[in-house]
């Protein structure tokens, strides 16, 4: 998935985007040691954890997802973090269509 290049930067996080299969959106977590300790790297977890239910799953269309953490989703506003991932399903072209 990473070399097919389907993926979106922002500062906090990067948003890849993996096969269109079926009727859900499914997504899966990435936070690596470069982050820090295992406490930055579980706070980026739950940061991201909450994005993506909050955000992904009902605005993405049915589609795998995956997050990956950057340095900056610890200190990050949430509000901007939002943001980012609404900007990365547009440019992704990843928004749900309304039925």
């Amino acid at each position: 998935m990473a070399a097919s290049g389907i993926r979106f930067v922002s500062s906090g996080f990067v948003l890849q985007k993996a096969k269109e299969d079926g009727s859900l959106v499914r997504y899966g977590l990435t936070a690596t040691k470069k982050l820090g300790n295992a406490v930055a790297r579980n706070r980026a977890r739950r940061r991201l954890r909450a994005l993506a239910q909050g955000h992904l799953i009902p605005y993405a269309a049915p589609c795998d997802y995956v997050l990956v953490a950057r340095e900056a989703i610890i200190t990050r506003e949430f509000t901007q973090l939002i943001s980012d991932l609404e900007k990365a399903l547009k440019v992704l072209k990843c928004q749900k269509t309304s039925s």
